[in-house]
């Protein structure tokens, strides 16, 4: 890890909050963002531009025109391309300290097991459910903290796991049996709503690491853009939980 860049990112550093040892712990922190849309765009620009020390991401498709209405981090130059390859070169122009491994093929259990033990924390800003439970049941597997969010039309949800005696995981809210249509492609989706829902993906992942995650613990957050309100929903452990009941 490089000494911390103490001018670049002075305005973290004067947070108590945060302090040159925050600082420290998010320069030596490895995060898996799985999924560069809607929502992996602006949790990866935030994360990088706040230092992250390692960003390894995941993705298998091209960046489309109908992409760039909402997913930010690719251009109008980038269609054709590997949106991880996209994503990539982005964040090294807006910060060549963030080291950024590409991951640009579909992931199977075995593989996504492998990438997840070799972070600190996972951002699932996939956007199906069957990544989404591959995903928690192996954060939970493994105790890795994982940031989990959705958004759809106006209104999105967020959801940490963080691994402790207790704690819901993503699948004490949704049973794998819970199937849905409901998309981006077939509903529509304004661009602004993942946004939200990807940089809180990116705030929560920071607080996780810097260890100021108890108001996030057990909490289901839902956002309805349209009347611009926010509801947070205390979740509790599903006693029979395939993933975590265990834990």
């Amino acid at each position: 890890m490089h000494p911390v860049d103490e001018s670049r990112y002075s305005r973290q550093i004067k947070l108590p909050q945060v302090g040159l040892e925050g600082q420290e712990k998010i320069a030596a922190a490895k995060v898996l963002i799985i999924g560069m849309g809607g929502l992996g765009s602006p949790a990866a620009l935030y994360l990088a531009a706040a230092g992250i020390g390692e960003l390894r991401l995941s993705d298998f498709d091209v960046v489309e025109e109908s992409n760039l209405q909402r997913q930010v981090i690719h251009a109008q130059e980038n269609i054709g391309q590997l949106k991880t390859h996209s994503a990539a070169d982005t964040i090294k122009r807006n910060n060549p300290q963030c080291r950024v491994v590409t991951i640009d093929h579909e992931m199977d259990e075995d593989r996504l097991a492998v990438e997840i033990s070799a972070v600190d924390i996972v951002l699932d800003c996939s956007d199906n459910f069957a990544t989404r439970f591959a995903v928690n049941r192996q954060c939970v597997r493994q105790r890795k903290p994982l940031v989990s969010a959705a958004a759809v039309r106006l209104s999105g949800q967020i959801m940490s796991y963080i691994p402790a005696a207790g704690v819901p995981c993503y699948q004490c809210v949704y049973s794998e049996e819970y199937e849905s249509a409901i998309t981006c492609e077939s509903e529509g989706i304004l661009g602004p709503v993942v946004g939200v829902l990807g940089t809180m993906q990116a705030l929560q992942a920071l607080l996780i690491l810097i260890g100021k995650a108890e108001a996030m613990q057990g909490r289901l957050l839902l956002f309805d853009a349209l009347h611009m309100h926010w509801q947070a929903v205390q979740i509790p452990c599903k006693p029979d939980c395939p993933a975590c009941s265990g834990n």
